[in-house]
């Protein structure tokens, strides 16, 4: 066993001993290798340097000589450009020095000018003192011929110059005046006759009194009851006169207040229809037909909304104008005459191109204060102004209702179209009529307008007001003022008249010479 394991540690141990010899005998191999392979590099690197310097100084050669030709030819450049400016230079200098010779020649030729223009200056003036001096001469000659000073020669000449001026704007003012209105009125008659023709309507005239019938004398009796009982109870709740004469079979209700008639008779007819009438049944009687008419006055005004096509009307401005159904205005009913309004303005605004709607609901709504005037203090213009504002409508409708009678200057078409389809719907043969005091106080404000001017004669309003001809002094109104005097005639009517229609100014001026034969 022991002879084994020694003879294995000696094997070990010769392998390891001939392994590190193995391992030095390797190392000096490579050692003399590298050491050969540092000396071929040396050699190698010797000849690369050596190679490199011999290029580099062959390429420096190189740039030398590339050098000094790029110096030679940016010296040869230089010369030439240096050559060439001073060309120019002189080139200028020749030039500029021509120039100042024609300036100089120039120069002279002005001042020879300028010797000569003073020359001519002087004379002018010399001239102008002659010609001053000749027309004072010729002035003083004229004065002493005409035997005016310049003063009074200036104010003739200025006088027949505003005698030719007025002469010529009267006839211009009349040239432009027949145009414009042969032109405005051809456009306006057939707009207006178009709208009147399908605008047809019926015209009652109505009164602020209604008749009731009787069924005989007796029943006069029964309603004025005992000690008038019954006719003091129908007065007083209804705030109607009755007026019981001797007129047969009848009864007359008075009231400036159209509702509160309309409630009265309808009252009145049912209780005489009954038979039975006693103050207890005149009440009742009266608060069914106070009822009946607020429907009826609600149902009038729906009515004529939808008639109107007319949307979105406030309902208290429907309710009243369903109480326009039972007011008139010189016996037209109001309530109608707006709906005619409202036709012919929406009609006439179609056919300029403008809003029909807008037209139609001011016409409709153009008489609206007429529902109260009873009630409340003022005009109905004003009122129906303040009514259509509450109500928020528009500010066109409310121009138009301010300023459909002239109160305030039409701004807007709408107005202008409101205030033609009243005056038509009010001017229709039938539509209204007028009282005798009313007619004759138109025309004598009529003739007062036009006596008011200088120069009037005498003036007659003929054809019921739709015509004034005015006799004129001829020593004061000329044939050219009577144009002017015409225009302002018109301007003063329309301003402080109201009237339908239109009104004709005719002035005649007449000239005699009168003398006696012996």
């Amino acid at each position: 066993m022991i002879p084994i394991v020694a003879a294995v540690i000696i094997a070990v141990v010769c392998a390891v001993a001939a392994g590190v010899v193995c391992f030095f005998i390797g190392i000096a191999h490579r050692k003399k290798q590298a050491e050969l392979a540092m000396g071929s590099a040396e050699q190698e690197a010797k000849r690369i340097v050596s190679e490199a310097i011999k290029t580099a100084e062959a390429k420096k050669k190189e740039a030398v000589l590339e050098g000094k030709d790029e110096i030679h030819r940016l010296r040869n450049e230089s010369e030439k450009e240096l050559s060439d400016r001073r060309k120019e230079v002189q080139r200028q200098e020749r030039r500029i020095q021509q120039k100042e010779e024609t300036l100089d020649k120039k120069i002279e030729s002005l001042e020879s000018k300028d010797e000569i223009l003073n020359g001519k200056i002087r004379q002018a003036e010399e001239r102008l003192e002659e010609a001053e001096a000749v027309k004072k001469s010729q002035f003083e000659m004229l004065e002493r011929i005409s035997g005016f000073t310049m003063e009074q020669a200036k104010d003739y000449l200025l006088k027949n110059l505003e005698d030719e001026l007025t002469h010529d704007k009267a006839v211009k003012l009349m040239e432009f005046e027949q145009q414009t209105r042969d032109e405005a009125e051809k456009s306006a008659r057939e707009i207006i006759s178009m709208a009147i023709q399908r605008c047809a309507a019926d015209h009652v005239a109505e009164a602020t009194i209604s008749v009731v019938p009787l069924p005989n004398d007796e029943m006069k009796g029964r309603i004025i009851g005992r000690e008038g009982r019954n006719i003091r109870a129908i007065e007083t709740m209804t705030g109607v006169d009755l007026i019981i004469d001797d007129t047969p079979e009848a009864i007359t209700l008075s009231c400036f207040e159209p509702v509160r008639r309309e409630i009265a008779r309808i009252a009145l007819e049912r209780l005489i229809s009954d038979g039975r009438i006693h103050p207890a049944r005149i009440e009742e009687t009266i608060e069914k037909a106070r009822r009946e008419v607020e429907a009826t006055i609600k149902q009038e005004g729906e009515r004529a909304v939808i008639e109107a096509g007319v949307n979105g009307v406030h309902p208290e401005l429907v309710k009243l104008l369903g109480r326009l159904r039972y007011r008139t205005s010189y016996g037209q009913n109001v309530l109608n005459h707006s709906l005619e309004v409202s036709f012919l303005a929406g009609i006439m605004a179609s056919e300029l191109g403008l809003d029909p709607t807008i037209a139609r609901r001011a016409g409709l709504l153009h008489d609206i204060g007429k529902a109260l005037d009873h009630e409340i203090e003022g005009s109905h213009v004003d009122i129906g102004v303040d009514v259509a504002r509450k109500y928020k409508e528009s500010e066109t409708v409310v121009h138009a209702i301010q300023a459909h009678h002239g109160d305030v200057e039409a701004k807007t078409v709408i107005a202008c179209l409101v205030q033609a389809a009243d005056a038509i719907s009010a001017a229709r043969p039938g539509a209204r009529r007028e009282n005798l005091e009313n007619y004759v106080k138109r025309l004598e404000k009529l003739e007062e307008v036009a006596s008011s001017f200088e120069g009037v004669d005498r003036c007659f309003a003929i054809q019921a007001g739709r015509e004034i001809r005015i006799m004129v002094k001829p020593e004061i109104i000329t044939d050219d003022r009577m144009v002017l005097l015409a225009r302002q005639i018109c301007t003063k009517i329309e301003s402080d008249l109201e009237y339908p229609g239109q009104i004709k100014v005719n002035i005649i001026r007449e000239s005699r010479a009168i003398e006696y034969a012996k």
